[in-house]
């Protein structure tokens, strides 16, 4: 690395964690990181109080949720460099550097990938399937492969995260920072790490409620980075619902059986579909040019010293 592991902030948003949060927290110090914050979830159990003991300034947050933890910690976070990994001992500090690498080299925002090479058992088939199903639909909707958008294993600048609009309050702020990392153009580093079978604690996510509701957030933000996914799924769905109707009515018709209300509604579904696909066109057009002049402005800045 280009730069110190003293600025460095190793962070842990925990949620009942005690029987793993003291053990990663004496690994990465005894990996050479200092400064090491917790995020508190206002845990039942004494994660606390094991974190301070083993070395890490702690905060108990004031809102509820991972991804409030996140957006409230890096308003006390002043590191220029922030490591962020799950306290449930399902990461090793081992691959810390290798993380952090890509920052010295220019990149704002790295990714570890957990799917590469998870340990035996790490993984149920469901929670595989649908990370695999979720990162494709990211790539679709989205325009760029990160692998594992789910990671909780990431590295960034502490400028690149304050160009982020962050809302989400659970699981989907993973999600919502890869969205945000793309929207804002930012140089992503997808490294492969170890990902190990959790061990102590249970998982706080639930696979197809979560599922689903991450699902959804790759789709709603998709409006604003990529309009023509956005609008045009919507669209050619009215317009095949439409077509179906249409062929219902066809296959009356043929028998003898007039259905002038369904008629009308096949038509108005087809037309409604094609003018929302139009829409996403429009909007894909003005999301394109106004990329194009972020971009030139940024070209007519002076470099940074």
């Amino acid at each position: 690395m280009r730069f110190g592991k003293e600025e460095v902030c190793v962070f842990i948003p925990a949620l009942n964690e005690a029987p793993t949060v003291g053990e990663l927290i004496t690994n990465f110090r005894n990996h050479g990181f200092t400064t090491i914050f917790v995020m508190d979830g206002n845990s039942i159990d004494n994660t606390a109080e094991i974190a301070k003991t083993a070395g890490a300034v702690v905060q108990v947050q004031s809102g509820k949720g991972k991804g409030n933890a996140i957006r409230e910690a890096l308003t006390t976070i002043q590191s220029p460099y922030v490591l962020m990994v799950d306290g449930d001992g399902t990461y090793t500090p081992d691959d810390a550097e290798k993380m952090l690498d890509p920052l010295s080299r220019g990149y704002d925002h790295v990714i570890g990938d957990r799917l590469c090479s998870p340990d035996p058992g790490s993984f149920s088939r469901l929670n595989l399937l649908g990370n695999q199903l979720i990162n494709l639909l990211f790539k679709m909707a989205h325009g760029k492969d990160l692998h594992d958008i789910l990671s909780g294993y990431r590295a960034f600048s502490r400028e690149s995260f304050t160009q982020m609009r962050l809302y989400e309050s659970g699981f989907g702020i993973e999600t919502e920072m890869s969205v945000e990392a793309v929207r804002n153009n930012q140089r992503i580093a997808v490294v492969p790490v170890h990902y190990r079978k959790r061990t102590g604690t249970h998982t706080k996510l639930s696979p197809l409620n979560d599922g689903l509701k991450i699902a959804t957030t790759i789709y709603r933000l998709a409006k604003v980075n990529n309009p023509i996914f956005f609008f045009g799924l919507m669209g050619a769905l009215m317009a095949i619902l439409g077509s179906l109707v249409g062929v219902y009515v066809i296959l009356e018709w043929l028998q003898g059986i007039d259905h002038i209300p369904l008629t009308i509604l096949t038509v108005l579904l087809i037309m409604v579909g094609f003018e929302i696909f139009m829409f996403g066109v429009i909007s894909d057009l003005i999301l394109g040019f106004h990329r194009e002049v972020i971009r030139e402005i940024q070209l007519l800045q002076p470099p940074k010293k």
